[in-house]
């Protein structure tokens, strides 16, 4: 049963329902109230595409429909990987309504990660994009068949096949629908991804009550309305882009959601104009781009109102955002699997550009620790513990990670180092987890340190984070070879692997050598003041 990797406690649970937090509904309530609401109301803009709230609802109903007819349904998942486009939103609530959980893969994902999803869940489904590699020709669903792995159901996005193309799925049956049949509201809704710390990715079960609670809140501390007109250019499945306040956010409110395929200043910019976009959401790596566009093209109006998460964002480039981009800065720390920290709208300046928010709820439990495990006083940096009502349980079969992310009273260690006020307001300063925070992507080095040593020249690697003024964070790999291995075949034989593009590393370093801890493992810390003095030597700026 899904449900066993996401069960609250049950006096937790009673608590978080006393207190209006969970309100045992589906996650396709906020589209459904809107609908009801305004239905003539615009929805998504997607392209020449406008749909309605009615048109959206419609085009649900009629995929779920389909689905159920077609013998999915409850106790079924389902594995989508889909741009940023309006059919992104209508299968994800299809989904939901069918009672089909699924997961949502990020677009750029290759056939390494998406091999690693189907692994995992075992879907009856899949739903991708004919366009997208994996899909333009057979291969890959082939290599899932020759391994027993293939979907029961595969449908894909502007496939020339009738049977399998999703327009023809959501042009519905012509028969009576069959009602809505979602999960029950305190089971499993679908899975979200996690950064990762290890090689294989983690699927994070989250329910309807613990997702809605945080869309809900979301919305209202961002001061979402039915004048919002937000813009989708981050990935959609991300977790920031979904819910922090994201589409789902909108959604609830009764605003409109701009879909944009990707964070292009030029492109972005000439949809606020087009749109009239009140609301936007980025990367820290993304505001630079956008900040520099701006100098020369003029600010992105009429936008009001831009959120900032993802990754290290420093006060000197958020300061800039009033001036040069003319709106104001909301910040975001959150992470998929649950705390989502805000700066508030009424917050002085020198808060809004110093620190990455405060919690959204009274009931988000949070510990500071250090390294022996002990509390450390507000204004010390501490290792982030976290409980709460929307803060999952448990990762999807992963008993052994969970032993470890996990302690006796069900916090979650999140890897992150955080300094807090006293006010409860955090500034995250590190992280404790192997792991390159490139532009709001997170890579994991065991994973790319393992795809390398599967090169045959290869005897040791280590990939490490370096800092960079535009991405936060890049990746490094240095290696240990028998003899000279050339960086374009490195990347070329990770690209092989089927490794996305964006986890390639930036840069690759040869050594004779790795340094080593006490205990024989890479010393990292090391590695990287080796790096940085090579760099100084050679006038590479930091």
């Amino acid at each position: 049963m899904l449900i066993d990797f996401c069960r609250f406690p049950a006096d937790l649970a009673a608590r978080y329902r006393a207190r209006g937090y969970w309100i045992d509904e589906p996650l396709t309530r906020a589209l459904d109230e809107s609908t009801r609401a305004t239905p003539e109301a615009i929805a998504v803009i997607d392209g020449d595409r406008q749909l309605s709230y009615r048109e959206l609802s419609d085009a649900v109903a009629n995929l779920a429909d389909r689905l159920r007819r077609d013998g999915l349904g409850r106790g079924d998942t389902a594995v989508v990987q889909l741009p940023n486009c309006a059919e992104f939103i209508i299968t994800f609530h299809a989904l939901l309504r069918a009672g089909i959980v699924p997961v949502n893969a990020i677009y750029s994902h290759r056939q390494l990660e998406m091999g690693n999803y189907i692994q995992q869940l075992k879907p009856a489904l899949l739903i991708g994009d004919h366009a997208h590699e994996l899909f333009a020709t057979g291969d890959f669903l082939d290599g899932l068949t020759t391994r027993g792995q293939a979907p029961r159901r595969v449908i894909l996005k502007d496939s020339p096949d009738a049977d399998t193309a999703l327009s023809a799925w959501l042009a519905g049956t012509g028969q009576a629908r069959l009602p809505a049949d979602p999960t029950p509201p305190d089971e499993v809704a679908f899975f979200q991804l996690s950064g990762g710390s290890t090689g294989t990715p983690k699927l994070i079960p989250r329910t309807h009550n613990d997702y809605d609670y945080s869309i809900r809140a979301s919305a209202e501390i961002c001061g979402l309305d039915r004048q919002t007109r937000f813009l989708c250019a981050l990935p959609a499945a991300h977790n920031f882009t979904m819910s922090s306040p994201g589409i789902l956010g909108v959604l609830h409110a009764g605003g409109c959601i701009v879909m944009a395929p990707s964070p292009d200043p030029a492109a972005c910019f000439r949809l606020i104009a087009e749109h009239r976009v009140t609301v936007a959401a980025l990367v820290p790596s993304a505001v630079q781009l956008w900040q520099r566009h701006a100098a020369l093209a003029g600010p992105p109006a009429p936008l009001r109102h831009l959120l900032v998460g993802g990754a290290s964002f420093t006060p000197e480039i958020a300061r800039a955002v009033p001036d040069v981009l003319n709106c104001q800065l909301q910040q975001v720390f959150g992470m998929a699997e649950g705390l989502v920290n805000y700066t508030r709208l009424d917050d002085d300046p020198e808060t809004v550009m110093s620190m990455q928010g405060r919690p959204i709820s009274p009931d988000d439990d949070i510990r500071l620790l250090d390294e022996t495990g002990r509390p450390v006083p507000d204004g010390q940096p501490g290792a982030l513990s976290v409980r709460g009502p929307y803060t999952f349980r448990g990762y999807f079969k992963s008993p052994e990670h969970n032993s470890q992310a996990f302690d006796k009273d069900g916090f979650y260690h999140s890897g992150d180092v955080v300094i807090r006020r006293p006010d409860g307001y955090l500034r995250v300063v590190g992280r404790i987890k192997d792991q390159i925070n490139r532009g709001g992507e997170k890579v994991a080095a065991e994973e790319i340190e393992a795809l390398l040593m599967r090169h045959p020249l290869i005897r040791q690697a280590a990939l490490v984070a370096m800092p960079d003024a535009m991405l936060g964070e890049r990746s490094v790999a240095v290696i240990v070879s028998n003899g000279s291995v050339k960086s374009s075949t490195l990347r070329r034989h990770l690209r092989d692997l089927g490794l996305a593009d964006y986890k390639l590393p930036d840069r690759f370093h040869q050594t004779d050598s790795l340094p080593l801890t006490h205990i024989g493992k890479t010393d990292k810390r090391r590695l990287r003041e080796m790096l940085q003095a090579a760099d100084a030597r050679q006038g590479v700026p930091a």
